[in-house]
């Protein structure tokens, strides 16, 4: 018997007011997503991070085509679930660097382990990346801005991704996980 228990999921949206390119307001976002008839909709900060719940199943490509016809152009989204927010902040593999040096890209979906293994990044050293799953653990000494692994991995991997600083993740799992 399927339980009508409404599930919290956090939306990170790709390239959303960056560069001055695919500007949102938050509050605009919120309202979009409170139409879909998503419950305890928050955003957090502007990048395009939203919290909501919902008691079926969220589909990504259905935010995106709803969010370029609200807005007029494409961006990814990537969907997680409060509970896979929780895993990716359990599992990161730099616990004891200095977490503003430590950021996560989430892919749209997993690539094949092949890819992966192709990847040649002790070039950037001392830039580090860990693949688990459909998460990306980057560990930027010398910080984001100048970093060369994340875009390297992105072009790579041929999958979209977005980014977010560990602080972001940390208070993504804290504001998924409130009801």
């Amino acid at each position: 018997m399927k339980s009508n228990r409404a599930t919290r999921y956090v939306a990170l949206l790709r390239g959303v007011n960056v560069g001055g390119r695919g500007k949102v307001a938050m509050t605009d976002l919120r309202q979009t997503f409170e139409s879909l008839g998503y419950e305890g909709v928050a955003t957090y900060i502007q990048s395009g991070n939203v919290i909501f719940s919902s008691a079926k199943a969220v589909a990504a490509p259905t935010l995106e085509k709803v969010l370029e016809a609200e807005f007029g152009f494409k961006a990814a989204v990537i969907v997680r679930t409060a509970a896979q927010m929780k895993r990716v902040a359990q599992r990161n593999p730099f616990a004891n660097a200095d977490v503003s040096k430590v950021h996560v890209g989430f892919m749209t979906n997993p690539v094949a382990a092949a890819a992966v293994r192709r990847l040649d990044v002790k070039r950037f050293n001392p830039e580090e990346v860990v693949v688990d799953g459909t998460a990306l653990y980057f560990h930027l000494p010398n910080g984001m801005g100048r970093a060369k692994v994340p875009p390297y991995v992105d072009r790579q991997l041929a999958v979209p991704i977005t980014v977010r600083n560990w602080n972001t993740v940390t208070k993504l799992v804290e504001l998924s996980a409130s009801v």
